[in-house]
């Protein structure tokens, strides 16, 4: 039976799509078949991210009104073989998505997948309500700031009580904490939260911390999830985090400030 992941965020532009595509990838690198849906419907920036744009002729909302069916929505990513994705209409209304057709879909996708990941828009409307549902564990991705860690825990009080698994009182969806865009520079100054305080007001186990990166935006600007770029550390960050998601021991990178020789002070230089 496939693990659903949903991957949400209280706040926009914390990097929960890019997360995804990260996410997927990885479990998918490590053999494990997995599928990717786009749950924002009416923007959708999944398939460009994944760099499957051009292939998208069905999506999840023409599956859910009968249009089409999964197969011939679901796309197979060309560098990874195990590797599929769903994506999002941009031409229709998150009503378009109903939880039964959701169902379905996660019914049908859970007899040949190992994960489905839930790429949620943001915030608490229909599609991340639909998104979060049918989840057995999620990933809260949060950046080190106070409005954007706020939101998250809103969103945990959501996942306790408006999941599937709440509902039927059932053991509760696993809790995974993912802070991106972490400078530790900027946490010296007092410019962004220390990753002690997230934990303490979110309370969830931290799963990853992704360091800002100018290779996440160079990724997405390539159609490239940044997981691929092994030198960079963000793409080295997430594919951690997925060994961890996996039940590796890691330790956790790139959360202390680089100590700087006479030639950085002198000529600076940023993450890769």
């Amino acid at each position: 039976m496939a693990q659903v992941v949903v991957v949400t965020s209280g706040k926009g532009g914390v990097g929960k799509t890019t997360s995804s595509a990260a996410f997927a990838t990885g479990l998918a690198q490590r053999g494990k078949k997995t599928v990717v849906i786009d749950f924002d419907v009416g923007l959708r920036n999944l398939d460009l991210i994944m760099g499957v744009e051009r292939r998208v002729v069905f999506d999840i909302v023409n599956v859910i009104s009968g249009e089409a069916r999964l197969n011939q929505a679901l796309i197979r990513d060309k560098r990874v073989e195990t590797l599929s994705i769903l994506p999002a209409s941009q031409t229709r209304d998150k009503d378009a998505l109903t939880k039964e057709g959701v169902q379905g879909i996660i019914e049908e996708l859970s007899k040949d997948f190992d994960y489905i990941l839930c790429d949620s828009p943001a915030g608490i409307e229909k599609g991340a309500l639909l998104a979060l549902y049918f989840a057995d564990q999620a990933i809260v991705v949060t950046n080190p700031e106070v409005s954007s860690v706020r939101d998250s825990d809103r969103i945990l009080g959501v996942l306790q009580s408006r999941s599937k698994r709440a509902e039927e009182k059932r053991e509760p969806v696993k809790e995974h904490l993912l802070v991106t865009r972490f400078d530790p520079v900027r946490v010296e100054r007092g410019e962004m939260l220390k990753l002690e305080d997230i934990r303490e007001i979110l309370s969830i186990p931290l799963l990853g911390v992704i360091p800002e990166s100018e290779s996440v935006l160079k990724a997405s600007n390539t159609g490239t999830p940044v997981i691929m770029d092994g030198e960079s550390t963000a793409g080295q960050a997430y594919a951690d985090a997925v060994s961890r998601f996996l039940g590796e021991e890691k330790p956790h990178r790139f959360i202390e400030a680089e100590k700087k020789g006479i030639f950085k002070r002198l000529f600076g230089g940023r993450a890769a």
